[in-house]
């Protein structure tokens, strides 16, 4: 749909083992109109239901209908911002959308998870056959939900205990185990669940399969009330001798067998060759997008409430402390906002993340919404401890970033072993 111009930025020189980047963005029409669509759809659908959904703690199924309804949550929508040549269309789209409320914006991109992992792990018929069947359409909502975590494998994925069997004679996989923190788990259509199919092996052997709808032996166990992004839907999925069809393994069994036979002789693995890994690569700088919605909602309300309100015959943006707060905000928004824009370019590109690029801007626009909320809230004093300033929520919600989709200690983990190239424990 949109593009942009974007100069390399892997070119620049090297110097050390530090490769010196210098990123230059300019949007083009296209991609112009795709953030106004998208801020007009936060500003006048998201914002006014967010406080609401937030009290309520129930997924907000009125809310992604007219999402649907204008074409934002949709597979024509997927596709479109996926086949951006700039890789630019998604970290646009989510920064607007959560800058409208996180739990909202959450509902309606919560599928693209799942899509995503179809997409990183299937094979073209699968992803043609699965990702539609997670969207439905409007006055038909379907939803996907990706399973990963477990209650004792979270960043630990090596830990991992949902096993799949081959049944050869039913061409069937049977899985048991259980999933924690899945959005939309329970309630999704279609649920990607990663499992373990040789043990010795490790993350290395592990797949992807897809549950269909109505599949028996999946339910939901327990729906957790959390901190922030109240509106989306966060439980556990219980799969008890889960039978699905052979077609259903992400990639097909060929390739499983013989990524398996590779792993077993010893072969290296290759980046992204671990199942949920392979999605969490490509869905990082979108993360930390929606992290950079969040701050700039609250910088935005502190900056305002900073103008008008007074204190001493004067208003408070003249003190410079407070000033000072705001000026540290602003540049933390920006440069985190290069940092995923620059991430997600190279990931549409092909381009090896030599320096953990993509690790790199979580964590930092994760770190940066935590900070930047809770400024905002200092900011606004009394006012911003209370839910009549919405600053309270963005706060609670900004919290998830430094822990979901790998935590803070995670990313830095994954950076200090790509620039050292030393195993870091």
């Amino acid at each position: 749909m949109a593009r942009a111009r974007a100069h390399d930025p892997t070119a620049g020189p090297a110097v050390g083992n530090v490769r010196h980047v210098t990123p230059s963005f300019e949007l083009d029409q296209d991609h112009l109109d795709l953030r106004t669509w998208v801020h007009d759809f936060a500003a006048e659908v998201v914002r006014p239901a967010a406080a609401e959904w937030d009290e309520r703690e129930e997924f907000p199924w009125p809310v992604v209908e007219e999402a649907a309804k204008v074409g934002l949550y949709s597979v024509d929508f997927i596709v479109t911002q996926a086949l951006d040549e700039t890789g630019l269309g998604f970290p646009i789209t989510m920064e607007e959308l959560f800058w409208g409320d996180a739990g909202i914006g959450l509902s309606i991109v919560g599928t693209s998870l799942a899509a995503a992992g179809v997409r990183a792990n299937g094979t073209d018929e699968q992803v043609a056959e699965w990702i539609p069947a997670m969207y439905g359409a409007p006055g038909d909502l379907k939803l996907g939900a990706f399973c990963s975590s477990e209650p004792d494998a979270g960043s630990d994925v090596g830990a991992m205990r949902t096993r799949a069997t081959y049944d050869e004679a039913g061409d069937e996989w049977v899985l048991n185990g259980t999933k924690t923190w899945a959005t939309n788990g329970g309630i999704a259509d279609v649920h990607v669940v990663t499992a373990v199919v040789d043990p010795e092996l490790r993350t290395r052997g592990q797949a992807s399969f897809v549950v269909p709808p109505g599949t028996k032996g999946l339910s939901q166990g327990q729906k957790f009330h959390k901190h922030g992004i109240r509106a989306s839907h966060t439980a556990e999925v219980v799969l008890d001798q889960v039978r699905v069809p052979g077609r259903c393994l992400l990639g097909g069994k060929e390739k499983l067998d013989a990524r398996l036979a590779r792993a077993r002789e010893g072969a290296s693995s290759k980046a992204g060759s671990n199942a949920s890994m392979a999605t969490f690569e490509r869905t990082r700088p979108a993360v930390g997008a929606q992290a950079i919605g969040i701050a700039r909602a609250a910088y935005e309300v502190a900056l305002d409430y900073a103008r008008t309100r007074e204190q001493f015959g004067k208003p408070i943006i003249e003190n410079q402390a407070i000033a000072f707060s705001l000026a540290d905000m602003a540049t933390s928004i920006e440069a985190s906002r290069l940092l995923v824009w620059r991430a997600a370019w190279m990931a549409r590109q092909g381009k090896r993340f030599e320096q953990a690029e993509g690790s790199m801007s979580k964590l930092f626009a994760g770190e940066t919404a935590v900070r930047v909320t809770g400024q905002a809230m200092q900011i606004l004093g009394g006012n911003g401890f209370t839910r009549e300033y919405p600053v309270e929520r963005m706060a609670r919600d900004a919290r998830i970033y430094t822990i979901f989709e790998g935590t803070s200690e995670i990313q830095r983990l994954v950076i200090a072993r790509s620039i050292s190239g030393a195993p870091i424990r």
